[in-house]
Formats: structure tokens, C-alpha cells, sequence
């Protein structure tokens, strides 16, 4: 009997230690992508602390940016990775939130830079982004951040959807086996670079990177100031031997006024106090310093962030 007492005693615990536990869960895109990577590079810093912290951090592959913001909004997510452009529009009601903002979006850091980039078969002779009329383009998935962003920028250029030969709305991890199969001519990604998704595609098709450049996107990047110039390496996918001007936004870590300050205060914790570490988990972390971290950045820092910069100085 005292056998069976001290058993029952035993499980009662671990179960209590068990639902002790925090479990959170960082929303990302597709796996093939820079989002899916980063989530998970995250979530392995957070884990290797869970016996002290009680956190357990877990990584999903979703539709990006604007499923990431819903997601959050309605408690389906604690974490999410989004494009800065897109936190910005929830933040204040605008395009895919229009009227509609998303008052408990909060920032937890600024990550890395993304980059718009079209990806072309050589043979479609896609020399400038004037030159997708009549081709088969992909602009990303419905509600995708990716599909916003390009969607807003042909309106600025004045490049109506129906001169497009096909508006793709593949998700962005399906468009390399499209573009190889012949089924598109080229397709938009916004992404931290080098990512495995254009490395894909350019070992098994002959690509080009489009420049998106010129005075019409100088314009584009003045109406809209979450917007910055950038360049993709030149060298980093096959047949693309030359730097590639463009421009892009922040990728951002966001969650919800919701979460708890002791599960947002782990996660820049983690990543702060082991910060080297983390810039090697993803070669497009190279150039970001603890300072990028809080660029960008255009929903409230959530107060758990906030308790972490100001006991570590980085901010007042």
C-alpha cells in the first residue's frame, strides 16, 4: 500500500511540475524559407533554459506575415515573425487591416533585413520589373505579407494584375518546383538572404534576380518609410554573379499584450545572452548587431521585452 501511496505521490508531482510549464509557440512560413529557421533557432536557445525558466518553446510552419498578426490577435499563436511593413498596417488599420487594428500587437525585437526579390528564368528574358506584363508571375499566397507587398507596389507602378500572362498565389515554398517545371516565369519573395528556397531554384533552373530599382521605387520607398534600399550579395546562388539592387523591410518578432512578461522576458533573454551563438545558427543573421535589434520596430515593446532592455541597458 505504501508502494502504491508513494507512486501515486510521485506522478502527482511530475504532473504539478508538468503544468507548471509555459508553453509557448513561434509562428513562422514556410519551411524552406528564413522565417521557419529563425523560429527555430529561437525556440532551440529558449529550450536549453526550460528546467530553470519552466518555458517550453515550439516552432510552426505558417502562411507568414498577416496569418502570423491574426493568429496572435486571437490567441492561436504567442509568437510570430512579420514583416515590419505588415506590423505596421495592423498597428494602424490599414490594407489587409483596414479599420480593423490590431490594438494587442506588440514587438519583442527587430531581426534581420528582408529583401524583395524576383526570381526569373533566365529564358523569360525578365530584364526590370516593367517586363513581368505577359509573364507568369507569382505574387504569394492570399493574406501573405509577400502578396501585400508586391500587390501595393505594382498599384504604385501602375501595373494592373490582368497584364500579368497569371497572377500566381502559390505559397512561396511551392514556386521553385513551379519555376523549374515551367509553370511560372518568375516569382516575388520578400526574405533574409542567402535562404534555401532560392538556392533551390537556381540548382535546378537557370534563374536571374531581377533589379528592382529606379525612380518610380525611389518614390514606392518615400510614401511608405518602413522601407529601405538594400542589395543581395552577389555570389550566393548559382548564375548570380553580381550584387542585386532592391529594397525591403525588417523582419520582426512580434506576440501579444497577452503573453505573459515572464515567457516574452525569457525568449530576448535567451537570444541576448547568447547572441554570437545565435548569429551563427543562419548565415543571414552575419550583419546584425545588438543595436539592429531594436530598429524597425513600429508595434509597442511588449512591457517583458521592455524589463530586459532596461535592466541590460538598452534602452533608458
Amino acid at each position: 500500500m505504501k508502494k502504491f501511496t508513494a507512486i501515486f505521490v510521485l506522478l502527482s508531482l511530475k504532473a504539478s511540475l508538468f503544468a507548471a510549464a509555459e508553453f509557448v509557440t513561434i509562428g513562422t512560413g514556410s519551411v524552406t524559407g528564413t522565417y521557419y529557421p529563425t523560429g527555430g533557432a529561437i525556440c532551440r536557445l529558449v529550450n536549453k533554459y526550460k528546467k530553470e525558466t519552466r518555458i517550453r518553446c515550439s516552432v510552426e510552419s505558417t502562411g507568414g506575415s498577416i496569418y502570423n498578426i491574426n493568429a496572435i490577435n486571437i490567441g492561436e499563436l504567442d509568437f510570430g515573425i512579420a514583416q515590419s511593413d505588415a506590423v505596421y498596417q495592423a498597428i494602424n488599420g490599414e490594407k489587409n487591416f483596414k479599420n480593423t487594428p490590431v490594438k494587442k500587437l506588440r514587438s519583442v525585437m527587430s531581426i534581420y533585413p528582408e529583401l524583395l526579390t524576383l526570381v526569373t528564368r533566365t529564358d523569360a528574358n525578365i530584364n526590370s520589373i516593367e517586363d513581368i506584363k505577359g509573364k507568369r508571375i507569382n505574387i504569394g499566397n492570399l493574406g501573405s505579407g509577400n502578396e501585400t507587398t508586391v500587390s501595393n507596389l505594382l498599384t504604385h507602378l501602375n501595373i494592373q494584375k490582368s497584364e500579368l500572362a497569371h497572377v500566381g498565389r502559390l505559397k512561396v515554398g511551392e514556386a521553385p518546383d513551379a519555376l523549374r517545371d515551367g509553370k511560372l516565369d518568375g516569382y516575388f519573395y520578400m526574405v533574409g538572404h542567402p535562404t534555401a528556397n532560392i538556392k533551390d531554384a537556381s540548382s535546378s533552373t537557370n534563374i536571374k534576380l531581377v533589379p528592382i530599382r529606379g525612380e518610380k521605387i525611389d518614390s514606392f520607398i518615400e510614401k511608405n518609410p518602413f522601407y529601405v534600399k538594400g542589395e543581395i550579395p552577389a555570389a550566393i546562388y548559382n548564375g548570380v554573379s553580381t550584387t542585386i539592387p532592391t529594397f525591403g523591410a525588417k523582419a520582426v518578432l512580434i506576440t501579444s499584450s497577452d503573453v505573459s512578461d515572464k515567457a516574452v522576458y525569457t525568449l530576448v533573454k535567451a537570444i541576448l545572452e547568447n547572441f554570437e551563438k545565435f548569429k551563427q545558427l543562419h548565415p543571414v543573421y552575419k550583419y546584425i548587431t545588438k543595436d539592429s535589434l531594436l530598429e524597425g520596430l513600429n508595434a509597442p515593446l511588449h512591457d517583458g521585452a521592455v524589463k530586459y532592455y532596461k535592466e541590460n541597458n538598452f534602452i533608458k
